[in-house]
């Protein structure tokens, strides 16, 4: 049984960022379920469903644009999230739009993901605020022998700027990988995740890649 928890605890700490997302204004009882290191952790009990949903705030010493063009290094996004087998851009619509295919490498007994999602960018002219949105769509991959294909999943990352070059970030998120993969476990690890992807994205943030950062399409 120790066995089993370690295999699929590596598994659902990547998919929790990966799957299907709910909005924060869809949930009222949040409850903080991890402060580190400025990287906040909330889980909410979602109605008609055996998953709870995830909600993470944290602020960076960057600017949108940097924390965008983390997102959009679609090649280097192995670097940051876990278990990731590959990364690849399938098309390529604007630099502020792309679609790109993704390989999640899950330990046995657990089959391995991939899915495609269409990675937009839009900001709020008055307030600033950015907002990245990435849907799992179907297509543009054929389906591939041993994998399950994610063909129903979204995220959605809040870019706040606060000045002096810094940001607040929030991804909300409700998790329904499926196949048989136990919700118990999957709640059980919620928080954990999410936690230790962040950490790897301050991280991330300090590469000569992105600390110079300029898109034309985000007014910071």
């Amino acid at each position: 049984m120790l066995l089993l928890l370690i295999m699929y605890k590596a598994s659902f700490i990547f998919l929790l960022l990966l799957f299907k997302m709910l909005p924060a204004s869809a949930q009222t009882d949040w409850k903080l379920n991890t402060d580190n290191d400025g990287i906040k952790v909330f889980t909410s009990i979602v109605p008609g469903s055996k998953i709870k949903a995830v909600k993470v705030e944290c602020e960076f010493k960057a600017t949108a644009s940097q924390f965008v063009a983390v997102l959009f290094d679609i090649k280097a996004s192995p670097e940051w999230l876990y278990h990731t087998r590959f990364c690849t851009v399938v098309k390529q619509v604007s630099p502020a739009d792309l679609y790109y295919y993704s390989e999640v490498n899950l330990p046995w007994p657990a089959e391995n993901r991939d899915f495609v999602s269409h990675l937009t960018v839009s900001q709020n002219k008055d307030s600033k605020v950015v907002t990245v949105d990435g849907p799992a769509v179907p297509g543009f991959v054929p389906l591939k022998n041993g994998l399950v294909r994610v063909d129903h999943s979204g995220s959605e990352w809040l870019i706040t700027p606060l000045g002096n070059d810094e940001i607040k970030v929030k991804y909300t998120l409700h998790v329904d990988p499926g196949g048989e993969l136990p919700a118990w476990l999957i709640n059980m690890f919620a928080a954990e995740g999410p936690l230790q992807i962040f950490k790897n994205i301050k991280m991330q943030l300090q590469k000569p890649a992105y600390k110079s950062a300029v898109l034309p399409f985000i007014e910071n």
